[in-house]
């Protein structure tokens, strides 16, 4: 099984999508992929991610956060995950929230 990955990131102090925002993830310290988001504040990697612990790192450049680092778990085969994992942020100045969307 393989999962594809995508994010999306919404601000919402300014109520619209956050545009250019670079973003990266890692395993085992060691970057897989990098990509910014575009105009609808989306981005959907190109790299197949493995069973294991991974991590999206936002770099926001807020206020108060310079980056937001979300920490996610890719089942093994077999265990019920989705063959694809959106993981969105939405942001604010002082605050943001995570989930596991569809």
């Amino acid at each position: 099984m393989t999962v594809s990955l995508s994010t999306h990131v919404l601000d919402a102090e300014a109520g619209r999508p956050r545009v250019g925002v670079p973003v990266r993830v890692e395993r085992d310290g060691a970057v897989l992929e990098r990509g910014v988001t575009d105009e609808d504040g989306r981005l959907r990697f190109a790299h197949v991610l493995s069973p294991g612990v991974h991590r999206l790192v936002f770099d926001v450049d807020t206020p108060f956060y310079p980056e937001i680092t979300v920490a996610f778990r890719v089942a093994a085969p077999g265990a019920g995950q989705p063959d694809h994992l959106h993981v969105p942020i939405l942001l604010s100045p002082f605050a943001f929230t995570t989930y596991r969307g569809s």
